[in-house]
């Protein structure tokens, strides 16, 4: 019974709260995006939330989908300020995540599927943006779900989000390390300015009532070839006279992530890679920022 407060006081968003079902119908399906912060108002982790309701009115829990290698860490954060709540937190590992991504870049937002929420699956659109799609939970294979639907793999998934420029996990968003602001939280739904006090909150708020962030994430394409070693995350971006624009932050073949100055990302970047290789790099500015932004 306690679920919904205890989680307000930790996350940067308000909860996803089903509205009420049609007559006979099953309960409608609900997601959000959100992070947990630290008390310095970094990044601890990010998650999407499901809010789950049985046939009463009321919401009878939440379902949080991470990044699978810190579970446990989530888990200990969470017992950390159970403290006095009636809450259970536990694991559903016979849950599993699908994202139905849409066929092409102009599809995105289109695609033709019907939110529902049963006891076999759980399909809802992605809370972050429409260009990543669908987000289904099921016990089952994922794909039988989908008509139509073809089966990819994670690195096309990776791919696909770093082509987009959405961060997610502990890769693109290292805990006690990333801003969420900087990581573009705003852009894809993840923060309320009004809601109640939750952890963290005081530095996020400042920044967003200055109204200016002059450092984001932004999608990178590799222009040369990659040393054998790849990029080390964190590597320096410089311009072509050397100047430092910022640092790569993760990324999977030739497209990743790098936190970078705003005004800066228009001209010749390039990486100095560890075997002494300088490797170009391009930035761009995805198209479902808000226009503002651009």
């Amino acid at each position: 019974p306690d679920a919904a407060p205890f989680l307000l006081g930790l996350l940067t968003n308000e909860l996803p709260l089903p509205g009420p079902a049609a007559w006979g119908a099953p309960p409608p399906a609900c997601a959000g995006y959100a992070h947990f912060l630290n008390v310095q108002g970094r990044t601890l982790y990010d998650v999407i939330l499901y809010g789950l309701q049985e046939h009463s009115e009321e919401v009878s829990g939440f379902l949080l989908e991470c990044d699978s290698s810190v579970q446990g860490a989530l888990q200990k954060h969470l017992a950390l300020y159970r403290i006095r709540r009636k809450v259970t937190v536990e694991p559903h590992p016979e849950l599993r995540v699908w994202a139905v991504l849409p066929s092409s870049p102009e599809a995105c937002g289109n695609t033709p599927l019907q939110e529902s929420a049963g006891t076999a699956a759980i399909l809802i659109r992605d809370p972050r943006t429409a260009c990543m799609g669908w987000r289904l939970l099921t016990q089952d294979a994922g794909p039988a779900v989908v008509s139509g639907g073809r089966l990819g793999d994670l690195w096309d998934y990776h791919q696909h989000r770093y082509l987009q420029g959405v961060p997610e996990g502990i890769g693109d968003l290292p805990p006690g390390v990333a801003l969420p602001l900087e990581s573009n939280l705003a852009f894809m739904n993840g923060v309320s300015f009004t809601k109640g006090c939750y952890i963290g909150q005081e530095l996020t708020a400042r920044t967003h009532h200055m109204g200016v962030i002059r450092k984001r994430l932004f999608p990178v394409r590799f222009l040369d070839p990659l040393p054998a070693s790849g990029i080390t995350p964190g590597a320096t971006v410089l311009t072509a006279s050397g100047q430092t624009v910022g640092k790569f932050r993760a990324g999977q073949g030739n497209v990743g992530l790098a936190l970078l100055w705003s005004e800066k990302i228009k001209g010749p970047l390039h990486i100095r890679a560890s075997e002494g290789v300088q490797v170009a790099l391009a930035a761009s500015v995805p198209d479902w920022w808000p226009t503002v932004s651009k």
